[in-house]
């Protein structure tokens, strides 16, 4: 059997459907089409209060694909709100490969260089897929979230697939989608032009809030 490869993943998601493996030691993983499809909106984006007044106040800066290894390895690393993740290292090699050609990319979220939180996902077109996130200080991947929705606002981007609804989402507007409209959003997505690279990676936290709708 023919090895499952980057140019199959990518075909996934332009088909609308994505990898997930049951654990962190499974081998192998699945293809996921769920009926139900969650989404955050990016006209305009939703943020709480309180993490606005955070993003003005610079606790953190951002960089792009700098740390990609170290993201997905955070994201994949058992935290206090989960023991175990789907991030296997099939799947790992895989989005690292991704990103070795430019089509995966990661948020980086630090404090004093230190990174404390980010997150990764995939792009094509005018569509961001979400993968996971991780945190290690207070706001820190709700700050790279935010981080993401400008950069995508800020470059044209039209869809930001969440995959799944959790309450970390819900704060910030997650929609829940049946799998027939959020179809039909992938489709017009996909045929946009959008530049993931287009916001200047060290764009202040106050300019990043007034992108994303704050």
């Amino acid at each position: 059997m023919k090895p499952f490869s980057t140019d199959d993943l990518l075909a996934c998601y332009r088909r609308g459907v994505f990898p997930m493996a049951e654990s962190r030691e499974d081998e192998g993983f699945f293809i996921v089409d769920p009926d139900w499809r969650t989404v955050l909106p990016l006209e305009p984006f939703a943020m709480p209060r309180r993490l606005a007044r955070t993003l003005r106040q610079d606790r953190f800066r951002f960089s792009i694909d700098r740390d990609f290894e170290a993201v997905i390895d955070s994201c994949a690393a058992p935290a206090a709100d989960r023991e175990d993740t789907w991030i296997n290292p099939d799947i790992r090699a895989l989005y690292l490969s991704l990103h070795a050609q430019g089509a995966a990319h990661s948020v980086e979220a630090r404090i004093d260089g230190a990174l404390v939180g980010g997150l990764y996902g995939v792009a094509i077109g005018g569509a961001f897929f979400g993968e996971s996130m991780f945190s290690r200080a207070t706001d820190a991947s709700k700050a790279a979230l935010v981080h993401l929705a400008a950069r995508l606002r800020f470059g044209g981007f039209k869809l930001l697939d969440a995959q799944f609804t959790t309450p970390h989402l819900l704060q910030f507007g997650a929609q829940t989608l049946p799998r027939r409209v959020f179809q039909d959003l992938l489709s017009v997505a996909l045929h946009t032009r959008a530049d993931f690279s287009a916001l200047p990676e060290d764009t202040r936290g106050a300019a990043l809030a007034a992108i994303a709708g704050a």
